[in-house]
């Protein structure tokens, strides 16, 4: 299971949903601006009260920094489209080399 600490406000965790959209990633979703049970366990698990948090209960990892995060889920849960393209997400006006054709 894939538990993610977040705060709906947060830029960085939108970046983060916005990437598990893309690949079809659900999260148990905590969100620590609306229940105080949820940072108390944040802070137990990560020692930080900072978002996002990452927790993948089935293969023992945990994680701050989006960036990370993305990477992460990009590694161990994304799925290839339908198409057999690799799903992309971009985050400026930039598009990737393996983007363009």
């Amino acid at each position: 299971m894939l538990q993610l600490f977040y705060k709906p406000t947060c830029p960085f965790c939108q970046k983060v949903f916005a990437v598990s959209d893309e690949f079809g990633i659900e999260f148990d979703l905590r969100d620590i601006s609306e229940y105080p049970e949820f940072v108390d366990e944040l802070l137990e698990k990560g020692g930080k009260r900072q978002v996002p948090f990452l927790v993948d209960t089935e293969k023992n990892e945990q994680m701050y920094e989006s960036d990370d995060i993305i990477a992460y889920l990009r590694a161990n849960y994304a799925q290839a489209s339908a198409a057999g393209n690799k799903p992309r997400v971009h985050f400026s006006d930039n598009t990737c080399v393996s983007c363009e054709g």
